[in-house]
């Protein structure tokens, strides 16, 4: 499939990643959240079969590193939430006669341009619907929609199921597709565990190792290395 754009949602992120402020600073936190999109948009800028990559967001520090990295930049309904962000990015890839869009969050670092590729190749021609979910199956970490706009989306901790039944009564196949990149997103601290026991040379990696000094070795919750 050609002509797909990829969107990228990022609210702002000084009030990114609330569920960890018992293990992490607002400064670590932070950190954390600019980093995982720059290791997202590394990947997406270097996988191949893309037609555009937009982020939207009126971030100053992640709209400065996507201009940098050649992405568009909007702002419509960026701080109105995930959802609404991805959806006014639909319409308007829609109204421009894109062919398709694939959409992912910027707190999977350990995604790959090989992923990417794979989830671009396993994407059905004409009016199709395919998905990564995360680790749990609870979530959708990556969504191909053709036409970008061919259904409605809603984000959430347990979208994967619904997204698929949503696609199904829009009369859209869904196509499931397991990709451990895409499927390693953090959240909460045991998120942060699991990502640490997985080596790589990412940012977020690097926040987390050298800056916050995250260690897998146990510990009582809310006292987690706090910066």
């Amino acid at each position: 499939m050609t002509d797909i754009w990829a969107v990228l949602p990022v609210k702002r992120t000084d009030q990114a990643k609330q569920r960890l402020r018992a293990a992490l600073s607002p400064v670590a936190r932070q950190n954390l959240a600019i980093a995982m999109v720059q290791d997202v948009l590394d990947a997406l800028t270097a996988a191949p079969g893309l037609a555009g990559i937009a982020v939207v967001t009126v971030d100053a520090a992640v709209g400065a590193y996507a201009s940098q990295a050649g992405c568009r930049v909007l702002t419509g309904a960026a701080e109105e939430g995930h959802t609404a962000a991805v959806m006014s990015a639909a319409r308007l890839l829609a109204a421009e006669g894109r062919g398709g869009m694939l959409t992912l969050p910027g707190d999977i670092p350990l995604v790959t341009p090989g992923e990417i590729a794979a989830l671009l190749a396993a994407h059905h021609p004409g009016r199709a619907f395919t998905i990564a979910p995360s680790h749990d199956e609870g979530g959708s970490n990556g969504i191909i929609l053709s036409p970008p706009d061919a259904m409605a989306l809603r984000f959430g901790d347990d979208s994967f199921h619904p997204h698929c039944a949503a696609a199904e009564a829009a009369g859209l196949a869904p196509v499931v597709v397991k990709l451990p990149g895409f499927a390693c997103d953090l959240d909460n601290p045991a998120d942060l565990d699991r990502f640490m026991a997985i080596p790589s040379a990412t940012r977020a990696r690097a926040v987390l190792e050298h800056d916050v000094g995250w260690a897998l070795a146990p510990r009582p919750a809310g006292n987690r290395n706090q910066l």
